[in-house]
């Protein structure tokens, strides 16, 4: 069995990119997601907008692979302003919470430049391991 490709139904396809790849082992790559919606529009332009899509994101794609989100193992962050994400604190973690609850897997977070996406403000992307059907 071979690496498997997920992509949540209704998503316009990702370009150059797979938004998870599935091991036969159940362990769950899902790519840097950031703040736009299935479309691949971004509907907000704030920082606590766009984090909270991206964790939805994540979260889509897991349940896309079957799993849910207490599978997620790992997160890593990468943010374009450490300000603002200090100064934010707890809407982030308000915002954090109503996608994943109380479930706090390891975490990274790294302060970039940029990212690819003129518009994103930070990009997320997660490991999970998924129980063996």
């Amino acid at each position: 069995m071979s690496h498997k490709v997920i992509q949540p139904e209704g998503w316009a396809p990702a370009k150059g990119y797979a938004n998870a790849m599935l091991t036969p082992d159940g362990t769950l790559y899902v790519g840097g997601q950031i703040g736009w919606n299935a479309e691949q529009k971004f509907e907000h332009h704030d920082f606590i907008g766009q984090m909270e899509q991206a964790l939805k994101n994540i979260v889509a794609v897991v349940e896309a692979a079957g799993g849910k989100p207490e599978d997620v193992v790992r997160l890593t962050w990468f943010v374009t302003d450490k300000k603002t994400y200090l100064a934010h604190q707890r809407e982030v973690g308000q915002a954090y919470q109503r996608i994943f609850g109380k479930h706090f897997p390891a975490m990274s977070m790294l302060v970039v430049s940029e990212l690819v996406e003129d518009e994103a403000l930070v990009e997320i992307e997660a490991t999970a391991v998924l129980k063996k059907a």
